[in-house]
């Protein structure tokens, strides 16, 4: 079986049984139950959900994306080969962490399969929850230009690119375009303070003030119990972006909760501990993808100035990347995830019949 074969890379056309459209991000697709099916499955499965709770399959793909852009290699290869099952797994186990010390729930109910979640429908917060351990990044070179102030948030003079700063900062960014909110810009992915959240509660779609604090504790708590895990393993958390939303208990109770993926190569930087101290950066997470790609093209410019989209997304789709360049990408996935799980991890030949023969043979959701 080729490498291809190995990689699931079309997400959104499995014969999963919905009557709502499938929803395809750049990584995963959601696939919403029927009403039915919900019932059905929260009764037998016994999930801790009320028995009306709206539930959906979430298979994540091998895809990889980077500088708003969806890349492929050689050979037919249209992702990373164990890239999905890398972050589920590592998700899966910060998830887990969180519930034993105490933090919070996340979406999660159940996970069929290494690339599939059985989720309960969330309500996001409408922010990218950013905390930084680290400046490096966009955050260090806006201070490079001489910008003190970052998200609302004086950063002392001195600093030096790579270091680590006097205390952990959170950076919030918006999810979305959101409308109507003064002093934000009608854009995805940009930067806010805190006044702007405190200011416009229900615009970002918090229930109370009071959760502005719950979304900051849970994430300092869920970023130190990743950052204690992997320094036994000698890496380095640097920053991160968590997503939080609200779900109803088994007893109707709303409660804010983990949701997306937590403390992947996908969404956080991850430095090796050794290597840093020698005063040498080596990337355990898509970063190092990014400066691949810099170093491959020519002008680099292209991947890294807004005004050059068209010519950007034309470079992703002219340019199928080097079987080595994916399969190095493939080596760092699942290697951190394997460090980070303690075993080996479950890779399938065949990710797409699987998955499908287990939603229909153990689940019911497939005709």
């Amino acid at each position: 079986m080729s490498l291809a074969d190995k990689v699931l890379a079309v997400n959104d056309d499995l014969p999963i049984r919905t009557d709502k459209p499938v929803h395809s991000g750049k990584v995963r697709s959601v696939y919403w139950l029927t009403e039915e099916d919900s019932r059905r499955l929260i009764e037998e499965k016994g999930y801790p959900v009320a028995p009306d709770a709206p539930l959906a399959v979430m298979v994540i793909s091998d895809r990889i994306s980077a500088f708003d852009c969806i890349w492929t290699g050689e050979g037919g290869m249209r992702g990373v080969p164990g890239k999905g099952a890398a972050l589920n797994a590592i998700s899966n186990h910060w998830f887990r962490l969180f519930k034993e010390n105490g933090l919070a729930d996340s979406h999660i109910l159940d996970i069929p399969h290494p690339l599939v979640w059985i989720v309960q429908k969330a309500r996001p917060v409408m922010i990218e929850a950013i905390a930084r351990q680290y400046i490096t990044g966009s955050m260090w070179r806006a201070y490079a230009r001489g910008e003190r102030e970052f998200c609302g948030i004086e950063i002392p003079d001195g600093l030096q690119k790579d270091q680590k700063l006097p205390e952990l900062l959170i950076t919030p960014s918006t999810k979305g375009v959101l409308k109507g909110i003064p002093g934000v810009p009608e854009a995805d992915d940009v930067n806010i303070t805190r006044k702007n959240i405190e200011d416009n509660v229900e615009a970002f779609n918090f229930r109370s003030a009071e959760d502005i604090d719950l979304y900051e504790k849970l994430l300092k708590e869920g970023f130190d119990v990743i950052s204690a895990e992997l320094a036994k393993l000698d890496q380095i958390f640097v920053d991160t972006k968590f997503e939080f939303g609200y779900v109803n208990d088994a007893d109707g109770k709303e409660k804010l909760i983990y949701m997306d993926e937590v403390g992947t190569p996908d969404s956080s930087r991850i430095w090796d501990g050794e290597q840093y101290r020698q005063g040498k950066i080596v990337e355990n997470s898509k970063e190092g993808f990014r400066q691949a790609l810099l170093d491959y093209f020519p002008d680099p410019d292209i991947l890294l100035n807004k005004d050059r989209m068209d010519e950007r997304q034309a470079l992703a789709r002219d340019n199928e990347l080097p079987e080595a360049m994916l399969m190095d990408v493939s080596a760092t996935y699942v290697g951190i995830a394997e460090k980070i799980i303690g075993k080996e991890l479950e890779l399938s030949d065949n990710p797409r019949a699987e998955l499908i023969d287990i939603l229909r043979d153990q689940y019911g959701l497939v005709d």
